[in-house]
């Protein structure tokens, strides 16, 4: 009965721990988007976290939300910066996130300016 026990606690606390590790490790995907920056923000009462958003559409109708980890200070800076511009974000989509992170599964890892298409000389 011993050894059961034993066995059965090791199985779940590996699964506990593979869950945490792919959770951490693993994306789905990774890609840009460009928009003009609309929003950045860093809000919750638990856990405050960086959140923003870009309008990739004419009207405001197709929003990008998406977060930024508290670790990357640079892109923080450089969309506090660039809001209300023409950007261009390099992003990667997690399978799933922890609420520490940030209430999107999308997580911007860089930030460049970008010449607006919409602009006519």
């Amino acid at each position: 009965m011993r050894r059961i026990i034993g066995i059965t606690t090791a199985i779940f606390i590996l699964a506990i721990v593979g869950y945490f590790t792919v959770t951490y490790y693993a994306t789905y995907s990774e890609g840009t988007r460009s928009g003009h920056l609309i929003k950045i923000s860093h809000k919750g009462m638990l856990f405050k976290t960086w959140e923003g958003e870009i309008s990739q559409g004419l009207s405001g109708s197709q929003i990008f939300s998406f977060s930024i980890l508290d670790k990357d200070k640079q892109v923080i800076a450089d969309l506090q910066e660039m809001e209300g511009q023409y950007v261009k974000l390099s992003y990667i989509e997690r399978y799933r996130t922890f609420p520490w992170w940030g209430d999107t599964k999308y997580y911007v890892t860089a930030v460049r300016k970008e010449n607006s298409p919409l602009k006519f000389n």
